[in-house]
C-alpha cells in the first residue's frame, strides 16, 4: 500500500457477499411430477401452462449471444422501453411503433408471447403530457394513447399492463401523484381499463407495481382493495403484476400468500419484472417456487437476460453473467420449475492449489543525486518486442513517485536503467502503484496510477520514457459509496481491465472492501459510473489492497488477487475466479493454509530473502487492455524485503523478486 499526503427506480443499493451462492436446489413445490423434463426455462414453464420470459430491448436483438439465450431460454417477452409513452406517441396524435414492432415481430416469429408494457405511467412522459391541467383535454389524450396502441398491436399481446405504478411508496397506502392522478382523480386507473377493453377485448388487462410483495405493507393492501373493488363493480382487470425487484434476501416470507391473496380474488398473478441482487440461488428458487405454488400464478419475466443488460448492472441481478454464461441461479431456477439443466461442458482453467519457486532478489533501488530510494515494489509488467518492461514505484521518507526499466531477460533486469517519470510530464509529488496495458482501440499505451484520485497517462511508445502525458483522473472526485466505507483505510491500488464491451476499474481501501466502475470500450477512458463495492470482507486485513484481475487464456475464467495481512503480520496472495468481469466471485485459493502465494508455499532456492509476498502482476500472455494471462507455466513479479526490516513504512526496503509456478498442471 502507499500513504497518501446511484437510476431514481427504487434500487436498493445492497451489495453482494463476496462468495458467490453456489447452493444446488432440487423439487419443485407442486408434488405432481411433470411428465418429462425440460433444459430451457420457457420449455419447462410451459408444462405447468406458465410462461418464462424477459424484457428484450429491440437495440440489443442484434447482439447474437443476447438474442440466441433469448430464442433458446424464454417464451415470453416484455418491451423494456419500447412501449412506453415516449417511445410511442412524442408529440400528440404522432404515432412510432417501429422499435416496438420489431421486437413484437421477434417474438411472433419465435412462438413467444408478448406483455405489452405499458399504457399508462407516470413517468417516461414527453413534456407536453405533462403539462395538461385541464380535465377533459387529459383524458381525452390518455383514451386516444391507450387506443392507439392497444389497437395497433390488436391480436398480438398476451396481456398490457394498462396502468403501472399507481401507488405511492410509504405506510400512506395513497395514490402517487402524477399528472393523471393530480388532474383526473382515482377515477383514471378504471377509465384507463375500460379503454383498454374496448380496444383489445382478447388481451388480459394487468395492473403493474413494485414494493407490493409483501401481504403487510400498507401499499400492498391499497392495490388489494382497488383490484377486490374493480372485481366487485366489474371493472375489466385480469391480473396483477408483482414486479419483484428484491435485494439479496430475496422475496418476502409472505410472497407465496400475497400471491394467493390476490389470486383469490379472481385475477391471476404474474412476477413481471424480476431481479435479484447478487442472483443468489437460494432467493431465485424461493421466488419461482411461490409462483409454481398458486395455481394462478401464469408467468414469471425477469427484467433483462444478461447482467450487462440489467438497470441494476452493477448488482449482478440475472440468471446469466454479462458473457451470456448460465449462473448458479439458473439451475436453481430450471429446478424450482422442474427442470434438469444440461451439464455445463468442461473447459481449462486454474487449479485449486499453488505451488511456486521463488528468484533472489532481482531489482533493487538505484538512488541518484535527486532520488535517494529506500524501496521499489508495486510493479507492473508487460513482454513487447522483446523486452520486459516494468514499472514500480519507488518509495522514500519523502514520498512516492514512478520509475521504468526495460531488459531482455530476468538475468539482465538488476543492471537495467531506471529512468525516474518525475522528470517528464508525470510529474513530481504523489503516484504510485502503476498498471500498464496498451488500450488496442486507441493504439495507446496507459499507465495507471493513484495520486489521491485515480489517474492516468498515455503514450504511443511504451519504450520512451518521456512520452508520456501528464496526468488525467478517471473520476472528478472520490466516488461516494467509497467516502461512505473507506473507513480509516485509504483509496488505493487502481486496476483497470476490459472485455469485448466494457472497461472496469477496481480499487481498494484498506477496509475490506474493493469497488469496481465501469464504462463502455468506446468511452474510455471517460464515463466510469455505477461505482459498487464488487468485493468484501468483515476482516480488513483479509481483503486489503493490490487486486489484480486478469483473464485466462483458453478458458472462461477471470482470476482475481487480493493482497491480505496473515496472522502473522506477513503479507500474501489471497485468489477467486468468476466467468465475468461484473460477476460474482468464487473462491480459488483463498486461505493462508491454502494461499495463492505466501511464504509457505513458496521455495527460495537461493535462500528466503522475504517472508512477504507483496504487491506485483503476473506476466501476461499479451499486452493489451484485456489482461490476458496463460492457464499454466505462471510468474509472478513482486514485492518483498528482509524479514527483520522494520520501521516507517514508506522506508521499507522492498525489493522486485519473481515467483514461478511450481507442479504446473500442463
Amino acid at each position: 500500500m502507499k500513504r497518501p499526503p446511484w437510476s431514481g427506480r427504487r434500487l436498493v443499493a445492497l451489495m453482494g457477499a463476496f462468495a458467490a451462492a453456489t447452493l444446488a436446489v432440487t423439487g419443485t413445490a407442486d408434488a405432481r411430477p411433470a411428465p418429462a423434463q425440460a433444459d430451457t426455462l420457457g420449455a419447462q414453464a410451459a408444462k405447468s401452462g406458465r410462461y418464462f420470459g424477459a424484457a428484450v430491448a429491440a437495440g440489443r436483438l442484434g447482439d447474437g449471444t443476447y438474442s440466441t439465450i433469448l430464442d433458446r431460454e424464454f417464451n415470453a417477452v416484455t418491451p423494456e422501453n419500447e412501449m412506453k409513452w415516449d417511445a410511442t406517441e412524442r408529440t400528440r396524435g404522432s404515432f412510432t411503433f417501429t422499435a416496438a414492432d420489431q421486437i413484437v415481430g421477434h417474438a411472433v416469429a419465435h412462438k413467444q408471447r408478448v406483455r405489452g408494457h405499458t399504457l399508462v405511467w407516470h413517468s417516461q412522459l414527453p413534456g407536453w403530457v405533462g403539462s395538461i391541467t385541464d380535465a377533459t383535454t387529459l383524458r381525452t389524450v390518455m383514451r386516444d394513447h391507450i387506443t392507439a396502441e392497444a389497437t395497433h398491436f390488436k391480436g398480438k399481446i398476451y396481456a398490457w399492463d394498462v396502468v403501472n405504478e399507481a401507488f405511492a411508496d410509504g405506510g400512506s397506502g395513497a395514490r402517487r401523484a402524477s399528472v393523471f392522478q393530480n388532474v383526473l382523480g382515482d377515477g383514471y386507473i378504471e377509465d384507463a381499463f375500460r379503454t383498454a377493453r374496448a380496444a383489445d377485448p382478447a388481451a388480459k388487462l394487468c395492473y403493474n407495481d413494485y414494493n407490493i410483495e409483501n401481504w403487510s405493507d400498507a401499499k400492498t393492501q391499497a392495490v388489494y382493495r382497488m383490484v377486490r373493488d374493480f372485481k366487485s363493480r366489474g371493472v375489466p382487470i385480469d391480473c396483477v403484476g408483482f414486479q419483484s425487484h428484491f435485494g439479496t434476501s430475496g422475496p418476502p416470507s409472505s410472497f407465496r400468500n400475497t400471491l394467493a391473496n390476490f389470486a383469490a380474488l379472481g385475477v391471476d398473478v404474474q412476477i413481471t419484472e424480476l431481479d435479484i441482487a447478487q442472483a443468489p440461488a437460494t432467493a431465485y428458487a424461493d421466488t419461482v417456487k411461490a409462483c409454481q405454488s398458486v395455481a394462478r400464478c401464469t408467468g414469471i419475466t425477469v427484467w433483462g437476460i444478461r447482467d450487462s443488460d440489467s438497470w441494476r448492472s452493477g448488482e449482478n441481478p440475472l440468471l446469466f453473467d454479462s458473457a451470456g454464461n448460465k449462473k448458479a441461479a439458473y439451475g436453481a431456477v430450471l429446478s424450482a420449475l422442474g427442470g434438469t439443466a444440461a451439464a455445463p461442458a468442461p473447459h481449462k482453467g486454474l487449479p485449486s492449489s499453488f505451488s511456486w519457486s521463488s528468484s533472489k532478489q532481482l531489482i533493487a533501488p538505484k538512488s541518484d543525486a535527486t532520488h535517494d530510494i529506500a524501496g521499489i515494489k508495486d510493479p507492473s509488467v508487460v513482454r513487447y518486442k522483446g523486452k520486459y518492461h516494468v514499472f514500480a514505484s519507488v518509495a522514500s521518507a519523502s514520498g512516492y513517485n514512478l520509475v521504468y526499466l526495460s531488459f531482455k531477460d530476468w538475468s539482465q533486469a538488476g543492471k537495467a536503467t531506471h529512468h525516474y517519470l518525475d522528470r517528464t510530464a508525470i510529474g513530481s509529488g504523489y503516484r504510485a502503484a502503476p498498471q500498464v496495458f496498451y488500450y488496442a482501440p486507441q493504439k495507446l499505451w496507459y499507465l495507471v496510477y493513484q495520486t489521491g484520485n485515480a489517474s492516468y497517462s498515455t503514450n504511443k511508445d511504451i519504450s520512451d520514457p518521456d512520452g508520456w502525458s501528464a496526468p488525467r483522473d478517471f473520476y472528478p472526485e472520490m466516488p461516494e459509496i467509497i467516502k461512505q466505507n473507506i473507513g480509516n483505510g485509504y483509496w488505493v491500488d487502481m486496476w483497470v481491465i476490459c472485455d469485448s464491451a466494457d472497461c472496469y476499474l477496481f480499487s481498494s481501501d484498506d477496509n475490506g472492501h474493493l469497488y469496481r466502475s465501469q464504462t463502455t470500450v468506446g468511452q474510455f477512458p471517460n464515463g466510469f459510473t455505477n461505482t459498487v463495492i464488487a468485493a468484501q470482507d468483515p476482516d480488513r486485513y483479509a481483503l486489503f489492497e493490490a487486486s489484480n484481475i486478469y483473464k485466462v487464456k483458453g478458458s472462461d475464467q477471470y482470476l482475481m488477487l487480493v493482497e491480505a495481512i496473515g496472522s502473522d503480520g506477513r503479507r500474501y496472495f489471497r485468489s477467486w475466479t468468476s466467468s465475468s468481469l461484473a460477476g460474482s466471485w468464487s473462491p480459488l485459493a483463498d486461505s493462508e493454509s491454502n494461499p495463492f502465494a505466501r511464504a509457505n508455499n513458496v521455495t527460495f532456492p537461493s535462500g528466503a530473502w522475504t517472508k512477504d509476498i507483496s504487491h506485483g502482476e503476473m506476466i501476461r500472455a499479451g499486452y493489451d487492455q484485456t489482461l490476458t494471462i496463460p492457464a499454466c507455466k505462471l510468474q509472478y513479479l513482486y514485492q518483498g524485503m528482509d524479514p527483520a526490516a522494520s520501521g516507517d513504512y514508506n522506508s521499507l526496503p522492498w525489493r522486485l523478486g519473481l515467483l514461478t509456478q511450481t507442479k504446473s498442471h500442463c
